[in-house]
């Protein structure tokens, strides 16, 4: 089966980990502020926070970005459900914005005809907007920032698919038109920690918030406390925090792949262009990029052409995998989950969040696929849709 994606481990990220093994600090020694340091320098951000998942990263962001109980924060459906769940678990609201069904990312337009309707007619409007950046590729963030402007919502981009793109010329993570991104280093993602993620902002404020929250709540700082140490082992908790924090072994294998980050990026490019240019004559559409994005393509999903086809989606979609194909589907929206159907959304429907799922289909691309590989996706999916 060839999978449709899969890490890229070599021997200077096993030795990196080995390093740490046999160092005195396998937890929260030198390489945590290495690993973030190292994040900062790349997305030209002066905070970063490097916790032990991606969604972890989202719940602290939220937090840290005030959003609570009686609130609501508004997404994107088409999505992983961390994108959302990061909002129930701070007691707050959820409502989801229709997607741009080129870029498969939060729409603008709809954003901003959603903001006019809940204003003109008393409905809640969000605290928090979080756009997801679908497949690699960064949301129109400019368009966003202004309706942020304009209607006081804060901004949080879940750039869980794309550390090393950029959107008009710098890189994403630099917090130009948002509070704070949040990467994920799972192991199908650009790189990999083997599970993590980092909150990046350009507010002091809001990483000592997500600084303290990942550990506890807890300080053995002096100058943050309410009296005077009683000695060097003294601590205090200051809020209800959580245990967030990344261990020192996966931050090592995060300096190391980071050092590879270029080309794990211009091999994801190079496969993307190729599938673009030979499935040219095949019935379905491509992704496109726009044209102030680059994209870093975490995923590459098509959308099959089903009225030219005999087959069904989920026909196609068996095949594929019955031959060895490992596709996937990303993502089904949000809001058809039970959860999130019994808690308000049994008739809620977006159309281009659901065309999109009656349609789409991940192909395989990991920096370690061969031509041959991928010639083979692209072979079997000709077969089957002819």
């Amino acid at each position: 089966m060839i999978p449709y994606g899969q890490q890229s481990i070599n021997d200077a990220d096993v030795s990196a980990v080995v390093d740490v093994l046999q160092s005195d600090y396998i937890t929260q020694g030198n390489s945590v502020p290495a690993f973030e340091k190292a994040l900062a320098t790349v997305c030209n951000v002066p905070h970063v926070n490097v916790v032990n998942s991606a969604t972890s990263a989202l719940h602290l962001a939220c937090k840290a970005l005030g959003l609570g109980p009686g609130d609501t924060a508004w997404t994107s459906p088409v999505t992983f459900v961390a994108s959302a769940n990061c909002i129930r678990y701070c007691g707050a609201q959820v409502d989801f914005v229709d997607i741009d069904p080129e870029t498969f990312n939060l729409c603008p337009k709809r954003l901003a005809e959603k903001l006019s309707h809940h204003s003109k007619n008393g409905l809640p409007l969000p605290k928090l907007v979080i756009p997801v950046h679908m497949c690699g590729q960064s949301c129109d963030m400019s368009s966003i920032h202004k309706l942020a402007q304009q209607y006081g919502f804060k901004v949080l981009e879940d750039a869980a698919h794309a550390i090393g793109a950029s959107y008009q010329g710098h890189p994403v993570g630099c917090c130009e038109y948002s509070d704070a991104v949040v990467f994920s280093f799972h192991p199908v993602k650009i790189v990999t920690t083997g599970e993590g993620g980092a909150v990046l902002t350009q507010s002091r404020e809001v990483a000592d918030r997500i600084e303290l929250l990942r550990s506890h709540g807890i300080t053995r700082d002096p100058e943050k406390m309410d009296r005077e140490p009683d000695g060097g082992w003294y601590y205090q908790q200051l809020d209800l925090g959580f245990n967030y924090r990344m261990t020192d072994l996966q931050a090592a294998l995060g300096v190391s792949q980071l050092k590879r980050l270029g080309t794990f990026i211009e091999t994801r490019r190079q496969l993307a262009a190729r599938y673009t240019k030979l499935l040219s004559d095949v019935p379905l559409k491509v992704p496109k990029v726009a044209n102030a994005c680059s994209s870093v393509w975490h995923l590459y999903v098509i959308r099959l052409k089903l009225e030219e086809l005999s087959l069904s989606h989920k026909e196609v979609f068996e095949q594929m995998r019955d031959m060895g194909v490992g596709v996937n589907l990303h993502y089904i929206p949000v809001y058809q989950q039970p959860y999130y159907r019994q808690s308000g959304f049994q008739d809620f429907a977006l159309p281009e969040a659901e065309a999109y799922y009656q349609e789409a289909m991940t192909l395989p691309l990991f920096p370690a696929m061969t031509e041959l590989q991928q010639d083979t996706v692209i072979k079997t999916l000709a077969k089957i849709l002819s």
